[in-house]
C-alpha cells in the first residue's frame, strides 16, 4: 500500500497553495457547461422541440417523440463512461477533462444551427439525435474526471468540501440556462422564439467552453494519480474497465442503483415542466412563469451545497444521500399537485424544498462518495461507469410518466409521485447497504 493523504493526516506541501481551488474551479466550469447543456435540452425538449423536431397530429405522441430524443443521449453515456473512464485513468484526468468539454461544447452549439423539421424533413430529428449521442458520449467523461482530479488534490479532511464545488457547478448551469431562457419567452412572441428564439441559449455555450478550456489548460495532474500511474506500469497492470468489474463490480452495482435518486431531477425539471406548461395536460402555466420554477430552486441549491459538503467531512456522506435521496422523493406528490392546482406559490416551496434542498443533501455527496469507493486505478472509469448507467435508465423516466399518465389520465399527480418516491427508495436501500468512507484512504493500489 502506497502512502497517502488521508483525511485525518497532515495537509501535503503537494495540496497547499492555489492547486486544489484550481481544481474545484475547473471542475465547477466543466459542471456548468455540462448542465447548462442538460437543462437547456430538458427544457427545449418540454416547452419546443415537439413543435419544431417532432410535428405530429397527437401532441402526446409528439410530446413523448421528444422527451425519448432527450433520454437518447443518454444511451450514449455508458458507452462513454467506458471509453473516457478508461482514459482518464490511463493518459490523465486533465487529458480526458478538455476532450469532453470540447465535443461536449461543441455538439451543443450545433442544436443551436440545426434546420427544423419543415425545413429538412426527417433529416432535422435524425441529426437532432446523433447530435444528443455525441453529448452523452463527451458529459459521461466529465463529471467523473473532474471530481476525480478534485477529490484527488483536496486538503486533508476537506473532500467533501471541495469536491462540492464541482456539483454547484451543475446547479450555476441550471440557472444559467434558465436565466437565458426566461427574458426571452418573456420578451419574444410565442411565434419568434418557437421560430428562432431558442437557438440562442445553445449558441452561447461557446462562451463556456472556451473559458473552461482555458483554466483546464494549468491544472496539474493529482499527486495520487502519478503516483498510481507509475504503479499500474511497474506492475503491468489490465484495462482499468477490466480491472474494475473484477474487483469492484458489487461495488458498481450498489452505485447505480444510488445514482437513481436524480429521478428527483426529472420529476422536477423536465416531466414537471411538460406538466405544467403543455396544453394537453390541461394545466397550462405560462412558460415565462414556470421557468421561474427551477431557476428559484437552483438559487436555493447554489447556497446549501458546499454547506452540505462541509458537514459530510464531519458526520460522513451516507446520512445526508439517505435522507436526501428518500426525503426528495417523498414530496414528489405534492410538488405534481400543487402543479396541476395552479397553485404557482407552493409550486415553488416544494420545488425549493425538494430539488433546492433535499436532493441537494445528495448531490452535493455524491461525488465524494462514487471517489473514494474506488481505488486510484480505476476511479475516473468506476464513477463514469456507476453515474452514467444511473443516469441513462433515470432519463428515460420522463417517457415513461408521460405514457403511464398521459395527458388526460386520472390522478397524473399520484401515479407520477408514487413511482418517483419508490425509485428514490432503492437509492436510500443502496447507500444504506454501503459502507462509509469518510476518512478512508484513498490512494490504494492493492
Amino acid at each position: 500500500m502506497t502512502r497517502t493523504h488521508s483525511d485525518t493526516g497532515a495537509v501535503s506541501h503537494e495540496n497547499e497553495g492555489k492547486t486544489p481551488r484550481k481544481a474545484a474551479l475547473s471542475g465547477w466550469i466543466g459542471s456548468v457547461l455540462e448542465y447548462y447543456d442538460f437543462t437547456l435540452y430538458s427544457q427545449a425538449a418540454a416547452l419546443v422541440f415537439p413543435v419544431v423536431f417532432f410535428p405530429t397530429g397527437d401532441p402526446t405522441v409528439a410530446l413523448i417523440s421528444s422527451l425519448a430524443t432527450y433520454a437518447v443521449g443518454y444511451v450514449a453515456r455508458p458507452i462513454g463512461a467506458i471509453v473516457l473512464g478508461n482514459w482518464g485513468d490511463k493518459h490523465g484526468r486533465k487529458n480526458v477533462l478538455v476532450i469532453a468539454m470540447l465535443l461536449m461544447g461543441l455538439s451543443t452549439l450545433a442544436v443551436g444551427f440545426l434546420p427544423t423539421y419543415d425545413q429538412i424533413g426527417l433529416w432535422a430529428p435524425l441529426i437532432l439525435v446523433f447530435l444528443r449521442l455525441i453529448q452523452g458520449f463527451a458529459v459521461a467523461g466529465e463529471l467523473g474526471g473532474a471530481s476525480a482530479m478534485i477529490v484527488e488534490h483536496a486538503p486533508a479532511g476537506r473532500r467533501g468540501f471541495f469536491a462540492s464545488f464541482g456539483l454547484q457547478g451543475t446547479q450555476a448551469g441550471s440557472i444559467i440556462a434558465t436565466a437565458v431562457f426566461i427574458p426571452l419567452t418573456a420578451v419574444l412572441t410565442d411565434e419568434a422564439f418557437i421560430e428562432w428564439g431558442w437557438r440562442i441559449p445553445f449558441m452561447l455555450s461557446a462562451v463556456v467552453v472556451l473559458a473552461g478550456f482555458l483554466i483546464r489548460k494549468h491544472v496539474e495532474e493529482p499527486p495520487a494519480y502519478t503516483r498510481s500511474l507509475a504503479v499500474q506500469q511497474a506492475q503491468n497492470r489490465q484495462a482499468p474497465i477490466v480491472e474494475l468489474f473484477k474487483n469492484n463490480g458489487w461495488t458498481v452495482f450498489r452505485a447505480i442503483l444510488m445514482t437513481l435518486a436524480n429521478v428527483a431531477g426529472v420529476t422536477t425539471l423536465v416531466f414537471g415542466t411538460s406538466f405544467a406548461t403543455q396544453e394537453a395536460y390541461g394545466v397550462a402555466m405560462p412558460a415565462s412563469t414556470f421557468l421561474w420554477v427551477p431557476l428559484i430552486a437552483n438559487v436555493a441549491a447554489v447556497i446549501v451545497i458546499p454547506v452540505f459538503g462541509m458537514l459530510s467531512d464531519k458526520i460522513g456522506r451516507r446520512t445526508l444521500m439517505i435522507v436526501g435521496s428518500f426525503g426528495s422523493g417523498l414530496v414528489a406528490i405534492g410538488y405534481l399537485t400543487a402543479i396541476q392546482s395552479g397553485n404557482l406559490v407552493l409550486t415553488i416551496v416544494l420545488a425549493i424544498l425538494m430539488m433546492g434542498v433535499l436532493f441537494q443533501m445528495w448531490n452535493a455527496t455524491f461525488a465524494t462518495f462514487f471517489q473514494e469507493l474506488f481505488p486510484t486505478q480505476t476511479r475516473v472509469t468506476g464513477f463514469a461507469v456507476s453515474q452514467n448507467v444511473g443516469l441513462m435508465i433515470v432519463a428515460f423516466l420522463p417517457s415513461i410518466f408521460t405514457f403511464v399518465a398521459p395527458p388526460g389520465s386520472d390522478n397524473v399527480p399520484l401515479v407520477v409521485g408514487g413511482l418517483t418516491l419508490a425509485i428514490a427508495t432503492v437509492s436510500a436501500l443502496a447507500t444504506l447497504l454501503t459502507p462509509e468512507t469518510r476518512g478512508k484512504d484513498i490512494e490504494t493500489h492493492d
